[in-house]
């Protein structure tokens, strides 16, 4: 292996890694911080890829605008969707054993699926990337690299930045970690558990939307998309840490470097190499390498 292929794959592997802690991000504080297992996270993934295949005509055609406003509505439409379903769902389910909350989440895969088969079709679709990013990036003298790619990667940099701005440096990520520790301590000084756990319910599915959105133009858009990549959250979930932003993080980079490299050296090996990691992990550090927060 040459270095720019080498390069190529610590791109991809990069890229991969935190795309899936977008996604992994809002299921760890959903389950860490307010105790709801919730399988319906995938589903929020893939409602952010149709999303960006139906709203792109429209926001076009009424707003005149193009990529950007397409993603800035579709990220207003899913925090909206979020605040919504809480109220309406989850915020039953806190007091519920964890088969309910399976069973209603579950439930909930279904009928978002219903729902996109009615709405959308089952048809694969495919998503353009907008015509500023739709070039390559030369790496050596024949080898290029998508400069789609390397947005990707820096929106996910920026968004991770900027999650850990609001958790350590703000009073509300103060009280969600906080919440995180004591809720009954946290309620008990005065602070609205409800409407923290509504704010992070909500912008849990705003970034699970968003990485689908981003995610669109290079894995398509096709019927039960978030099965597999929920699958994996979880995984990074287990391995980072349950409740915490910085083992996410590390657990989605190592995913992205073991799944990327693994299907160069030992493709026929490769689907297993995750789960071996997460074994040896938990063999090593059985809560996970580190604690919410």
């Amino acid at each position: 292996m040459d270095f720019s292929i080498f390069l190529i794959q610590c791109l991809n592997a990069l890229q991969y890694g935190l795309l899936l802690f977008l996604v992994a991000s809002g299921l760890t504080l959903i389950f860490g911080i307010m105790g709801v297992i919730n399988l319906a996270h995938g589903s929020f993934y893939m409602i952010g890829a149709y999303m960006a295949y139906a709203l792109a005509p429209m926001v076009g055609a009424t707003l005149g605008g193009g990529f950007f406003a397409t993603l800035a509505v579709g990220v207003v439409l899913a925090v909206l969707l979020g605040y919504v379903l809480e109220w309406a769902f989850f915020s039953f389910l806190y007091e519920r054993e964890h088969l309910q909350q399976v069973l209603m989440t579950y439930g909930l895969i279904l009928v978002f699926e219903e729902l996109r088969s009615l709405l959308v079709g089952d048809e694969v679709h495919g998503v353009a990337p907008p015509d500023f990013l739709a070039g390559t990036l030369a790496l050596g003298d024949v080898m290029t690299y998508p400069v789609y790619r390397l947005f990707i990667s820096g929106v996910c940099l920026a968004l991770a930045l900027g999650m850990y701005f609001v958790f350590t440096r703000t009073r509300l990520g103060m009280m969600i970690r906080a919440g995180s520790a004591n809720r009954e301590m946290v309620q008990s000084l005065g602070i609205d558990i409800k409407f923290l756990y509504r704010v992070v319910f909500a912008a849990g599915l705003g970034v699970a939307v968003l990485a689908g959105m981003v995610a669109a133009p290079v894995s398509s858009v096709y019927p039960n998309m978030g099965d597999s990549v929920l699958i994996i959250c979880f995984v990074i979930v287990v391995i980072g840490g349950i409740g915490s932003i910085r083992g996410a993080l590390l657990a989605a980079l190592l995913i992205g470097f073991v799944d990327t490299f693994g299907k160069v050296f030992l493709p026929q090996a490769a689907g297993v190499l995750v789960y071996v990691l997460m074994a040896l992990i938990l063999l090593w550090k059985p809560d996970g390498l580190f604690k919410a927060g």
